[in-house]
């Protein structure tokens, strides 16, 4: 027994893990649902409304066909007004579904457009850590892909699940009133839909997970094939690239197959029970309506709810298999909207309005997998006003510096401080006002080049981003665009050059005139000339402005004050450029091998 309960342990506990997650989420989506509760109270009331006047519409028909005695025995009178009954309760049977339709509507993409906005809010407030280890292309499939998915569960939840449940019990209660052993014969059979429905059921919820999972993985293939086509074809990528999609798509083509086949199980397994129902009460039926106890009227509204009552099996049936995948993508994006958030630093006591500019890096140990140490006991201190170039091989921690500096990341032992505070009791945003940041990676937005220079100063001037331009030499080549300063740019800057990018990125930071600058390699795409001219406008920019300067071309750093030569994340040399040349050590090394 023990051997047989270990071997079926795994299998329980992923189980009751999904079942876990199932009931979690749905929590979740309930706390959104709330938000619209008279919407759902309205829906509830209509969707009663039109199941009591659909039950009601086959005992019209039953006394209709009652009516009609035998050939020349029809009682028109009474027809005429069971049809005019009849003609009103259709009408209020198909004016309640639609505004039940149109209050469903409603709420689910009220919902939608919340959890979305909620997504792409928490998307603003995620550490870097939390974006750095997770695709673009998973993240956008969940906001948009499973989105979708979920509001195309919960639309089906809203409109059939609680009509179906409705219309099962309150055609009991009318197929009660007509006779009380065929009801039975109905209520004993047709619990084998549900047996058929939750065992089916229960195949298909790991299905769906993985199918969401590849779609996913798949998005992410296709964003960064899409975004990099230049290099695939460069270096002849085109084959792998196919390669790779074509497993991935092959595993989505298998997950989403079987789930698909699993499901699509349940509508034909609960209508061959409800075909079963159907056959019985016809045949018990007949038994009562040639012993008189039954009219022929009283058999056909019989028949009818026995239709409407095996109907909503189906409906429920497909629903469960529905939500299933619906909240399957909701969890997805709920693991998304519950990620834990960068640090609330709203309470930070302390506050910088213009920095002095002094930095100190006290005792830092920093590491991105905990048992991969990086940075261990840096010590640094630079007086304000002073230009300090970080130089060093590839992944010797040059960048990672700078994220721990504009708090991208927190350190994991010592402190960071700016004029004497401890940057861990600032808020981010006032520590990062005080930067001016260019990267060798460019961001532009889609708008206009005017748009994108007042990215971080909005309340700037026409006149004050002109001279901007001037200032980086990006003044020249936007006047040349269709539209100077109007001309749209494309996402990313497309339609411009990789330098034209660069520059207009300089030109935001000249324009800003922050406190202290972090220059990343923001000249790597940009011609000798201009890059000459554009030094010299840094040089008047960080003048009385503490500079960090991360370079791999040496000779654009030998005029900073201090030189930092990092390796495997501890700073090795320091000085300027004469006095680390004399010292013979390696950046002096570096410097031969340029």
């Amino acid at each position: 027994m023990r051997r047989k309960k270990d071997l079926a342990g795994p299998a329980g506990q992923e189980k009751n893990n999904i079942k876990k997650r199932q009931k979690k989420t749905a929590a979740k989506v309930l706390s959104y649902i709330r938000h619209y509760f008279f919407l759902a109270v309205l829906s509830l009331l209509f969707a009663a409304v039109n199941v009591v006047t659909a039950l009601y519409l086959p005992m019209l028909t039953g006394d209709a066909v009652d009516t009609m005695l035998k050939k020349g025995a029809v009682d028109f009178i009474l027809l005429k007004e069971l049809l005019v009954r009849m003609g009103i309760v259709i009408g209020i049977a198909g004016a309640s579904g639609w505004l039940m339709s149109i209050c469903n509507n409603r709420i689910t993409y009220c919902v939608v457009r919340d959890i979305r906005r909620d997504a792409f809010g928490k998307l603003q407030k995620l550490p870097l850590k939390y974006l750095d280890g997770h695709p673009v292309g998973d993240l956008v499939s969940r906001m948009i892909a499973d989105v979708d998915q979920f509001a195309d569960g919960l639309l089906m939840g809203f409109t059939q699940a609680f009509t179906g449940v409705l219309t099962i019990l309150l055609t009991l209660v009318f197929m009660l009133r007509i006779n009380v052993w065929i009801t039975l014969v109905v209520v004993l059979v047709t619990p084998l839909s549900f047996f058929v429905a939750a065992f089916i059921a229960g195949r298909t919820s790991r299905m769906f997970q993985k199918q969401s999972e590849a779609r996913g993985i798949q998005t992410d293939l296709i964003d960064e094939m899409i975004g990099n086509q230049q290099t695939v074809q460069a270096y002849g990528y085109e084959g792998k690239a196919l390669e790779r999609f074509g497993e991935i798509n092959d595993k989505l083509e298998k997950y989403s197959l079987k789930a698909t086949f699993f499901s699509s199980l349940v509508n034909p397994s609960t209508r061959f029970v409800n075909n079963i129902v159907y056959a019985g009460v016809g045949i018990t039926g007949a038994f009562f309506a040639i012993n008189g106890s039954l009219t022929v009227g009283g058999l056909s509204c019989f028949l009818s709810y026995a239709n409407q009552y095996t109907k909503p099996f189906n409906e429920i049936s497909g629903v469960i298999t529905e939500l299933q995948n619906a909240l399957t993508c909701a969890g997805r994006v709920f693991d998304l909207i519950d990620a834990e958030e960068e640090t609330d630093d709203g309470h930070a006591k302390e506050r910088i309005e213009k920095t002095e500019g002094t930095v100190q890096l006290e005792h830092v140990d920093f590491s991105y997998v905990p048992d991969q140490p990086l940075i261990q006991d840096l010590n640094l201190s630079v007086e304000s006003g002073k230009r300090v170039a970080i130089v060093g091989p590839t992944g010797c921690g040059k960048t990672t510096m700078i994220n721990l500096i504009m708090r991208f990341y927190d350190v994991n032992a010592g402190r960071i401080c700016i004029d004497r505070k401890d940057i861990r009791k600032l808020s981010r945003k006032n520590l990062r006002s005080q930067y001016g940041m260019v990267l060798q990676e460019t961001w532009l937005k889609d708008g206009t080049v005017l748009e994108n220079l007042m990215f971080g100063k909005e309340d700037a001037t026409r006149e004050e981003v002109m001279e901007a331009a001037k200032l980086s030499h990006a003044h020249s080549f936007i006047k040349r665009l269709p539209k100077g300063y109007d001309t749209v740019i494309r996402e990313n800057g497309e339609n411009l050059s990789q330098g034209q990018r660069q520059l207009l990125c300089i030109a935001r930071v000249f324009l800003l005139k922050p406190p202290m600058l972090i220059l990343d390699e923001a000249t790597s795409s940009i011609d000798t000339r201009t890059e000459m001219k554009i030094q010299s406008a840094f040089g008047r920019l960080m003048e009385g402005r503490t500079s960090f300067i991360v370079a791999h071309r040496l000779s654009t750093i030998q005029n900073a004050d201090i030189i930092l030569v990092m390796k495997d994340g501890k700073i090795v040399e320091q000085g300027n450029h004469e006095s680390l040349l004399k010292q013979d050590g390696f950046y002096a090394e570096l410097y031969r091998k340029i």
